[in-house]
């Protein structure tokens, strides 16, 4: 049995994942890859996280959870996708650090079924659009504290990653940048799906459809259903040239609006977010999916 939790993170895909891979429950159910409902899974699992609290659930635990989040026989996969799987988005940010909890709840999670592999998928944000992004969504008074106070130089993205291989050493472990999403979008939806190569999935490119101007994700699909890629990379290729060819006016940009930042500082930001995925990149335990 393999259990996946696509982590997030908040202010990333905002469970566009989840939508992609749940248009395909009922031909993944029949290779075996379940995508249970939210509304479903998401109260077992919390359920469980708070009575156990980390510790390992029993065989039976795990099969009563199992039962209660999807009725198909043979299951060998199952997908588990929560932004808040870590914590709420008030808390995202705590002493100054990105989901310092990571690693213990990493653990938790693994332990919810600890008969079973383990695969943890995360999404990345530059800071300098994470917490303007994070301001709009939390009303918390600690958080817009230490939003105004500025001291932002423990934002690594590393740690957040050297904790979840410290909480759970054995899970296997997906990264990408949420601002490569779009061109990867098809690759991380077989990537979490981990079905064969044969296998059509609907949703490989959902996300595109809000980011360009009509009929171009029509000549995507028309384009690639004639000229078939031989790999990711090319596929990705021509992605990004629909991209540029077709996107909406603004969409794929963002207008920073906080209150005592300027251009010096966002360029900070995103210099050290940008060395800070290198590191990631080169991590070892770490798939790293880029254009």
């Amino acid at each position: 049995m393999e259990i996946v939790y696509h982590l997030g993170v908040h202010c990333t895909d905002e469970d566009a994942l989840l939508r992609s891979l749940r248009r395909n429950a009922e031909s993944l159910a029949s290779e075996g890859v379940v995508v249970p409902d939210p509304a479903r899974f998401r109260p077992v699992l919390r359920e469980a996280l708070i009575n156990l609290r980390g510790s390992p659930a029993s065989a039976e635990m795990q099969a009563t959870m199992l039962d209660a989040v999807t009725d198909e026989d043979g299951t060998e996969r199952v997908i588990f996708s929560n932004e808040n799987f870590f914590c709420a988005p008030a808390r995202a940010i705590t002493g100054g650090r990105l989901y310092p909890m990571a690693g213990a709840r990493a653990g938790w999670l693994r332990n919810l079924f600890p008969d079973a592999e383990i695969e943890f998928f995360i999404s990345l944000r530059n800071p300098a659009t994470l917490l303007p992004a994070l301001s709009d969504r939390v009303h918390d008074a600690d958080f817009n504290a230490w939003l105004k106070a500025g001291n932002y130089d423990d934002l690594r993205w590393s740690d957040v990653i050297n904790a979840l291989r410290e909480g759970a050493p054995n899970a296997a472990l997906t990264v990408w940048c949420n601002e490569d999403a779009p061109m990867i979008w098809p690759e991380l939806v077989d990537r979490l799906a981990l079905v064969g190569d044969g296998t059509s999935l609907k949703g490989r490119f959902d996300i595109l459809s809000g980011l360009m101007k009509p009929g171009g994700v029509e000549r995507l699909e028309s384009y690639l259903a004639s000229h078939p890629v031989r790999n990711a990379a090319q596929r990705t290729r021509i992605i990004s040239a629909f991209l540029d060819k077709f996107v909406r006016p603004g969409a794929v940009e963002m207008e920073i609006d906080l209150k005592g930042w300027d251009e010096n500082l966002v360029a900070r930001l995103t210099d050290d977010y940008e060395r800070d995925v290198d590191l990631i990149r080169n991590m070892d335990g770490v798939t790293f999916v880029a254009p």
